[in-house]
């Protein structure tokens, strides 16, 4: 008997695999056509989740041109530690290489005074008054470092060993104070006030449209569930399992998701592309953020999908276990 119900087992398991796929198929189809049934609350699902979608893909595109930007400007931003124009070049040097030290310093720039000269004389070649101005204060133009940052909102190691640095005292100028540049680190600190903006803002905006798509999704389940209320009676009393009947259900509403992420991708694709060159007008590095959205587009839709259906199916799942008391 055991050799016979072994001999039996293989296919007993190739039924139960082909039976599933039936059924899995089955709700497909039914899922399909329920989507197809309540063509306006489709459209009102689908348009509710199609806008949580932007939403999102645009609060990410803003966050990472602003932190783009941030990392661009701060690259140009140095602070700039004034030297006295005697100050003897070995000493310099050591200076030099004392604050490359540093936690948080990336490099160290020195410009001596005849070069300080140099380069005001070519910024101002067109204006004689103050060329010959320049000329005249040869001899009082300071000797500089420019220390770059890896992050220019740290100045706490500079600005102790400033402090504690006999040499830098040493040699110092004692007419000029070691500065930022003003008009830059005032744009850092502005695009850095933006970006926690943008992730505060585009995050809440986020999570009130998906409570609004998810409520939306869910009321237009359970609408369907009433509409499909003696059919769906019927289903229980010919022994339908619980996953047939709420299968068609999350099918529909992962579709509504799916459909949802195409048209939130093409929207938004579209609405950064429209705002690239009103963006690089004003200086904002967006080159390598097309690039990377170019380049990832096939990843960008997946995730969008994923994100549609998860909000689509969750719901879906909560207004079946609530409404059809399964």
């Amino acid at each position: 008997m055991s050799e016979k119900s072994a001999k039996k087992s293989p296919s007993k398991m190739h039924k139960q695999r082909r039976r599933r796929t039936l059924t899995f198929v089955r709700m497909f189809r039914y899922g399909l056509n329920n989507f197809s049934r309540n063509i306006w609350l489709t459209v009102a699902a689908t348009a509710v989740m199609s806008v949580t979608l932007i939403i999102i893909l645009v609060t990410l595109v803003a966050r990472n041109v602003l932190l783009e930007t941030v990392a661009d400007i701060g690259s140009k931003v140095d602070m700039s530690v004034y030297l006295s124009s005697e100050a003897p070049e070995s000493k310099i040097m050591q200076l030099k290489g004392q604050i490359e030290g540093l936690d948080n310093v990336k490099s160290v720039r020195y410009i001596s005074a005849s070069e300080a000269r140099e380069d005001q004389a070519k910024q101002n070649k067109q204006d004689g008054e103050t060329l010959e101005a320049i000329k005249e204060a040869a001899n009082r133009l300071p000797a500089t470092l420019r220390v770059y940052l890896v992050d220019i909102n740290d100045t706490s190691s500079l600005d102790a060993f400033i402090k504690g640095s006999k040499l830098f005292q040493e040699i110092k100028d004692p007419s000029k104070e070691p500065s930022f540049q003003g008009e830059r680190r005032t744009a850092i600190s502005r695009i850095a006030e933006w970006v926690k903006l943008a992730e505060i803002g585009g995050a809440v905006m986020t999570v009130v449209f998906t409570i609004i798509s998810s409520l939306v999704v869910f009321n237009t389940i359970r609408m369907a569930i009433f509409n499909r209320r003696d059919e769906i009676q019927m289903m229980k009393l010919i022994g339908a399992e619980r996953a047939f009947i709420r299968g068609p259900f999350l099918v529909e509403a992962a579709m509504y998701g799916f459909i949802a992420a195409v048209v939130a991708t093409v929207a938004g694709y579209a609405l950064v592309f429209a705002a690239k060159a009103p963006l690089a007008q004003y200086g904002l590095p967006v080159d390598t953020t097309m690039s990377l959205m170019m380049h990832y587009v096939g990843l960008v839709l997946l995730g969008m999908i994923v994100v549609g259906a998860f909000i689509g199916i969750v719901s879906s799942y909560i207004a079946t276990r609530k409404y059809l008391k399964i």
